[in-house]
């Protein structure tokens, strides 16, 4: 690691704003970056105007008072302008040695500045049945050029790494893994914390026995399967209930969502919580007899382990990334077999021996993924670049 102190500008646009997995990465990678490096300069690059939500960034990440930490405005009109003109403008007037975004880089920059993409998956390739047609368009327009300038690619896992290879022809050594892990608040396993179950319980509206999926509710994350599973799971279950979080109004949702309820008849059984406050949500999760994840595709699946971390037994899709981060710690069902999925729920719901074991082999497993870990790799690649 060399010691040359350098400028490093991190995206984080994402911070506050309520998007589950890619905010959750890139808040715990820039605080545990601050954390360890007090030598290079960091300029957050946000699109927040006022400066009591800038405030409330420093105290977020846990910086405040840092030397090596501004928090810079750079608000515009919407996210297309910002990489058209405000970003690369911001870009040729500051020195800025490190730029690091996801996806979707600056229309251009400085030959000086060394830019990092971040990806968390390529689902839009993948499955482009399951997006807008004008997403398609300018995921399509943008996504390979990005991959090409983009001097460095983090990915959240090799399951991600090879479907970039696969999909966009880059080469591997281009790409580095770093793998994501829990949010900070799951670390501690709230189970049996009754105030706290009790409070959220009421908060909520939670029934007493439930299954739950926590997530985004786009197509691809399977949910109509899930109510068709749980439908059939009733039949020999009929205490349980089936709790999704996550933003139904959201602008991906899935119209097929309220269809299947409606078509089972299923009522009050399937309960739609909503956003739920980042440090209610461990206690919520602990609450479940089954954490269930239907995905078709993920290029992780932070949800899994944050189950885990709560002694929570995961069914989960049998998909690469899954299995990737499960291991042995989760059973996987065929995401397109509504008996198989409703036979390993039911297996999870009752039988008391396999969701001992389970829980045992997740307390194991999430030792393996930490934030700390994945931000000294992140700093690596940063003082690697010259």
């Amino acid at each position: 690691m060399n010691n040359i102190h350098k400028t490093i500008a991190i995206d984080i646009r994402l911070l506050g704003k309520r998007r589950t997995g890619d905010e959750t990465v890139f808040f715990h990678l820039t605080k545990e970056i601050l954390k360890l490096d007090k030598k290079n300069k960091y300029y957050l690059l946000t699109d927040e105007r006022e400066a009591a939500k800038i405030a409330s960034l420093y105290a977020y990440l846990d910086c405040v008072g840092q030397e090596n930490v501004a928090i810079v405005s750079l608000p515009t009109v919407n996210r297309f302008l910002w990489n058209l003109w405000t970003l690369p403008k911001y870009l040729f007037q500051q020195r800025i040695d490190i730029f690091h975004t996801q996806y979707i880089l600056p229309l251009c920059s400085p030959q000086r500045t060394k830019i990092i993409t971040h990806i968390h998956d390529v689902s839009f390739r993948a499955f482009p049945e399951l997006i807008s047609w004008i997403d398609r368009f300018f995921l399509a327009l943008l996504i390979p050029r990005s991959l090409k300038k983009a001097i460095r690619i983090i990915a959240v896992s090799r399951f991600t790494k090879e479907e970039i290879v696969k999909y966009y022809a880059v080469s591997p050594d281009k790409i580095t893994v770093i793998a994501n892990a829990a949010g900070e608040n799951f670390l501690k396993n709230t189970r049996g914390d009754a105030k706290k179950e009790r409070a959220v319980r009421e908060k909520y509206h939670l029934p007493e026995h439930f299954i739950i999926a926590v997530g985004t509710l786009q197509p691809r994350k399977n949910i109509p399967f899930l109510i068709d599973a749980f439908a059939a799971l009733r039949k020999r279950l009929p205490e349980i209930k089936l709790v999704l979080v996550g933003n139904r109004s959201a602008h991906h949702t899935d119209k097929g969502i309220d269809r299947v309820v409606a078509k089972q008849n299923l009522g009050e059984s399937v309960v739609f919580p909503g956003y739920i406050e980042e440090s209610d949500l461990p206690a919520v999760i602990s609450l479940a007899r089954v954490f269930a994840f239907p995905s078709l595709y993920e290029g992780f699946g932070i949800p899994l382990l944050e189950a885990l971390c709560q002694d929570v037994p995961v069914a989960a899709s049998d998909i690469q990334s899954l299995k990737e981060v499960g291991g042995k710690a989760a059973l996987y069902f065929d995401p397109e077999s509504i008996a198989n999925c409703e036979e390993i729920l039911y297996t999870l719901c009752t039988n008391q021996e396999q969701r001992t074991a389970l829980i045992r082999h997740g307390e194991e497993r999430v030792r393996l993924f930490s934030w700390q870990k994945s931000a000294r790799l992140l700093l690596d690649e940063y003082n690697k670049l010259s």
